[in-house]
């Protein structure tokens, strides 16, 4: 049995059973899977994971663990973790999970130490709390490790901005900007698993409600489409005078957060930044107002403030946690203000997490055969890996498309042709 820290190793059959109906709708990763366990282009690389601990994320590390890599994962956020997962992930696949969903922050870095101390040659990141840790805790590893990659849009950030310090000393490839990434998994996953988090959670009917939402990037615009799609009224905040004229374009309301918060019933934050949902918003909400955050972090909602202006609070449903201002009004906090799909819900559906983990096996392999050649810098995901999983997952859905002949690739590749 390998070493590990779950919830209960006897959830581990239903864990299993539940990464197997996952593995369906996973053809890709499933392909890369067949190949690796024959090449083995991963053998003898250990491997740390800070990922949420979920049905598709098993599937991920079973495959790396195919392709030859030792295997260590941690959850990267307090709430995401499946308990079932990570008990079948310990019990079947013998990989040694640090993750409990509901760990308290101690325990979460405790967990990041566990998987740390394999000493990996590749750190495999959601939100780059390993590369965090290693840079400032654990400085001595750095030496063995020859690169990494990160999963999201926040730990993309701040990826960047230790590149741009020059302090970050080992490359790391952003898996997060690869297209089979987020044009997907942003957009249709996050789109779709965020409304099922609020939904799980409260029970309320979103057509008809005023659904704000800060932040039209990828992970704005999916949540957008879907509330618009179940007859909200969809208003958009940006900082960003770009992202607001496409979300005006697109045919949504654009204004202020703190003219939103007036009128708003359901709030959810996808922006990466700190205090989005401040005190003054806060203070107009109107009484009942639900408030959710689907980026990485628990700090789009300043919920030290909100605590602060509450005579009372107490958790009313799994997940819901009411506080009652000085003069009555209710506001709901879902999901501790964590990530509402993942605290709430089951995180996005597998079929696009076959994509982004296929990009997560497909660099790792890239890093080991060619971290020789990078610098110690942020790298985008090679365009023949997106071009691969996009191949791929058009053969795994059946979908045939057309080809350039030579005639149409000589001209594409001429100036001299005109009209």
């Amino acid at each position: 049995m390998a070493k590990y820290d779950i919830k209960d190793i006897g959830l581990a059959k239903k864990g299993m059973l539940k990464i197997e109906w996952a593995a369906e709708d996973m053809p890709v990763l499933k392909s890369i899977k067949d190949r690796f366990s024959k090449e083995k282009p991963l053998k003898g690389v250990r491997l740390a994971a800070c990922l949420h601990v979920t049905t598709e994320t098993a599937n991920l590390m079973d495959t790396l663990k195919a392709g030859g890599a030792e295997v260590s994962l941690c959850a990267s956020n307090p709430l995401s973790t499946q308990d079932d997962a990570a008990a079948a992930l310990a019990a079947y696949s013998k990989i040694p999970v640090f993750a409990i969903k509901g760990e308290d922050n101690k325990t979460y870095y405790r967990h990041i130490n566990e998987a740390l101390s394999s000493k990996p040659h590749i750190t495999m990141d959601d939100g780059a709390d390993l590369v965090s840790t290693i840079h400032t805790e654990k400085k001595s590893l750095i030496e063995g490790i020859i690169g990494g990659t990160e999963e999201t849009t926040t730990g993309v950030i701040r990826l960047r901005a230790m590149a741009e310090k020059g302090v970050l000393k080992y490359p790391i490839v952003a898996v997060n900007d690869a297209y089979t990434k987020y044009l997907f998994d942003n957009r249709y996953g996050t789109g779709q698993s965020t409304i099922d988090g609020i939904m799980r959670a409260t029970n309320r009917l979103v057509c008809g409600s005023v659904f704000v939402i800060s932040g039209y990037g990828w992970c704005g615009k999916g949540v957008s489409m879907r509330a618009k799609g179940l007859g909200a009224r969809v208003i958009v905040t940006e900082v960003d005078p770009l992202r607001a004229l496409e979300a005006t374009m697109d045919g949504f309301e654009v204004m202020p957060v703190t003219d939103a918060a007036r009128i708003g019933d359901i709030f959810v934050t996808v922006t990466g930044d700190i205090n989005v949902i401040s005190k003054q918003c806060f203070k107009v909400m109107k009484d009942g107002a639900i408030v959710a955050n689907s980026g990485h972090f628990n700090v789009e909602i300043d919920i030290d403030s909100l605590t602060a202006m509450s005579k009372k609070r107490r958790v009313i449903r799994d997940f819901v946690e009411e506080f009652t201002l000085g003069n009555g009004r209710r506001i709901y906090l879902l999901g501790e203000g964590r990530l509402v799909n993942l605290a709430a819900a089951e995180g996005h559906p597998s079929q696009v997490m076959d994509m982004s983990f296929a990009n997560q096996a497909l660099c790792a392999e890239y890093m080991v055969k060619n971290h020789k050649k990078l610098q110690n810098r942020v790298y985008s995901v090679p365009e023949k890996i997106d071009s691969e999983i996009s191949r791929l997952k058009l053969k795994a859905m059946g979908i045939k498309i057309d080809t350039l002949t030579a005639e149409q690739k000589k001209y594409l590749k001429s100036w001299e042709m005109g009209t």
